[in-house]
């Protein structure tokens, strides 16, 4: 059967019931992906054409203005389709999931959906932890192969991304084929006492000789039918008479019969004959359970209102209840039942155990508060991370002062070029780099996009135990102090100062509490302490988001300053660095605005926050 061939992973539930979640195919993702890459295109598509209409003008006609003298609407046109193009790659799995319940269109087309290790929530933060290390299960980019390899080589199909967030994806398809059509039961009664006339093994035999019989052969019909009644001739009776044939499909409905009517197999004792009291009294009441959870899982809660979400929750806890008394009765044997009840109260539970919906004050908060409590809390790998960034910064730029020579060697033609440019820009007074007002909000898009990206690069480096997070603060630290040096040895430092002071502070501590973010993950990694490394990871996963949420918003300011004021030529040098000291001023007293209160790392703080089940009711849960 199907369900045998199913991967699942086992979690408790908060009523100490064991439920099997099954797996997610890598097939079934993988189609998922596809179909949220289609739609991640079609929608960058459509907003290319809106702006385009709002513009009012042929692509052509746009084109050639570009290559010439673009006008302002055209520049902040190209503008917003670049932060689109931005939010659209790495927003689009995050909101759906993080919205959604850990659904994205494709996955919830394919009835998959990611919930965290034990069946909880997903939310925001584990969706954006488990999406920004993309960066590195796409690895070789094309062929997705780091992702695919750690789906087949885990256990329960985790990529590296839901290895480090804690999550998994899970299917959520039920069996919708009754069990029992027998009325409901209102209550079980006592044990039924009833013994059919075969063991299990033996009605599995004879079940399938029946399915086989009218694919065979008359000979090799006649061969294996006398077979199987010799081996349960004990079971006929007087008075059958016919032929071997005839006889043993009178057994087969006769058996079946019984079965249906809470019969146990000849033979069992014990828990044996309780599974089959379970199976008979109890399955009608899961079939109506199954089509209830059906819709809800389609409408969401709230479509059963206040008196259906309780009578939800206590039906929930009766086959909760079942479950466990029938993994007792069925012991290490593998029954379709169980798998069947499983599904369905591992589906219940995930409906039930989620988060509630953010408020705008939640964010608010988050940002007010968690987040620079967050920094504060994280100060020894900002440090770190710091230290790799400016530690190499001040040996190459000692290196280039000292021998310009060397500079070729580590600093990109392009940045000698342009030191070169600098001279000759520095006696006319026109600025670092030309500055073509118009196209300021197109450079702040594109630098903020770009910056942002080497933060979350830095962030999912992280798990290659913090080698690639290190690797890539050393070698911005290197171009950062080789380029510093080189201007410094023409003479003409004060423009790159000038050019570089407004928007300084901000990009390099964002950079610092980004390389925080992926020490963080590495430390988990590394040094968990008294904790397993995957409750680590969990953990330190949900402090490192705090850290990139905190990068972000950070370069989003600075590059809005690098686009729009650090090109600005006539600016002396001293504004600019009023410019930067009311930066720095601002991000202290930002830091220092989140309440002193401890953070407590819980291991699962959904479950604890879902704690009050029994008082459920629609206004909390969606």
């Amino acid at each position: 059967m199907s369900e045998r061939l199913t991967q699942t992973v086992d979690i408790e539930t908060p009523e100490l019931v064991v439920v099997s979640y099954a797996v997610a195919g890598m097939g079934s993702r993988l189609l998922a992906a596809l179909i949220d890459l289609g739609i991640a295109i079609v929608t960058l598509i459509v907003v290319i054409l809106a702006t385009l209409a709002l513009d009012g003008r042929s692509s052509s006609e746009i084109a050639k203005e570009v290559a010439n003298k673009p006008s302002v609407s055209t520049a902040w046109a190209a503008a917003i389709v670049t932060i689109m193009q931005f939010v659209i790659l790495w927003g689009y799995y995050v909101l759906f999931e993080g919205l959604n319940d850990g659904q994205t269109p494709g996955k919830r087309f394919l009835r998959l959906r990611a919930v965290r290790d034990g069946g909880y929530s997903i939310g925001f933060s584990a969706s954006a932890v488990r999406n920004l290390i993309r960066i590195v299960d796409l690895q070789p980019v094309f062929t997705y192969l780091v992702g695919i390899a750690s789906i087949a080589f885990s256990k329960s199909g985790k990529r590296l991304g839901d290895i480090v967030a804690g999550t998994i994806v899970v299917r959520e398809g039920l069996i919708r084929q009754p069990l029992v059509e027998r009325p409901m039961v209102e209550s079980p009664g006592p044990a039924i006492t009833v013994t059919a006339a075969l063991t299990d093994a033996e009605f599995q035999l004879l079940e399938r000789w029946a399915d086989r019989r009218s694919s065979l052969t008359p000979e090799r019909r006649r061969e294996l039918t006398t077979q199987v009644a010799a081996r349960l001739k004990h079971a006929f009776r007087a008075e059958d008479a016919g032929s071997d044939g005839a006889v043993l499909l009178r057994l087969l409905t006769n058996e079946k019969r019984a079965r249906e009517q809470g019969a146990a197999a000849r033979g069992a004792t014990g828990a044996s004959r309780e599974r089959y009291s379970i199976i008979t009294t109890r399955s009608p009441r899961w079939i109506l359970f199954a089509s209830k959870l059906a819709d809800a899982q389609r409408k969401g809660l709230k479509s059963l209102g206040e008196a259906g979400v309780r009578d939800f929750v206590s039906e929930y806890r009766a086959l909760s209840a079942d479950l466990a008394r029938l993994r007792t009765a069925v012991g290490s044997d593998s029954a379709s039942e169980l798998f069947y009840l499983g599904r369905l109260v591992a589906g219940a539970h995930n409906l039930l155990y989620r988060d509630r919906r953010s408020t705008i004050r939640d964010v608010l908060r988050f940002i007010a508060i968690d987040v620079p409590t967050e920094v504060r809390r994280s100060i020894l790998p900002i440090s770190i991370a710091a230290t790799f960034l400016f530690l190499p910064a001040i040996i190459a730029y000692t290196a280039v002062v000292h021998n310009p020579r060397v500079a070729p060697s580590f600093i990109p033609v392009q940045m000698i070029d342009r030191a070169e440019d600098g001279v000759t820009r520095a006696k006319k007074g026109t600025g670092y780099i030309p500055d073509p007002e118009v196209l300021r909000p197109l450079m702040a898009s594109k630098i903020i996009a770009n910056n942002v990206q080497v933060t979350f690069a830095a962030f999912a480096m992280g798990v290659t135990a913090g080698i690639g997070t290190l690797v890539l603060l050393l070698l911005n630290g290197v171009s950062l102090g080789g380029v510093f040096g080189l201007y410094q040895s023409k003479g003409i430092l004060k423009l790159l100062v000038a050019f570089v002071a407004p928007h300084s502070v901000l990009e390099l501590s964002a950079i610092c509490i980004a390389g925080g973010g992926g020490l963080l993950i590495a430390a988990a990694l590394l040094v968990p302490g008294n904790r397993t490394r995957r409750r680590a990871l969990a953990e330190n996963s949900r402090r490192a988001m705090h850290l990139i949420a905190a990068s972000t918003l950070l370069l989003i300011v600075a590059g809005s300053l690098e686009g729009l004021v650090s090109p600005i030529p006539n600016w002396p040098l001293s504004a600019k660095a009023s410019v930067a000291a009311a930066t720095a001023v601002l991000l202290a007293l930002y830091l220092r605005g989140g309440m002193n209160r401890q953070v407590v790392a819980v291991d699962e703080p959904a479950g604890d926050a879902n704690a009050d089940l029994l008082s459920l009711t629609p206004s909390r849960r969606s």
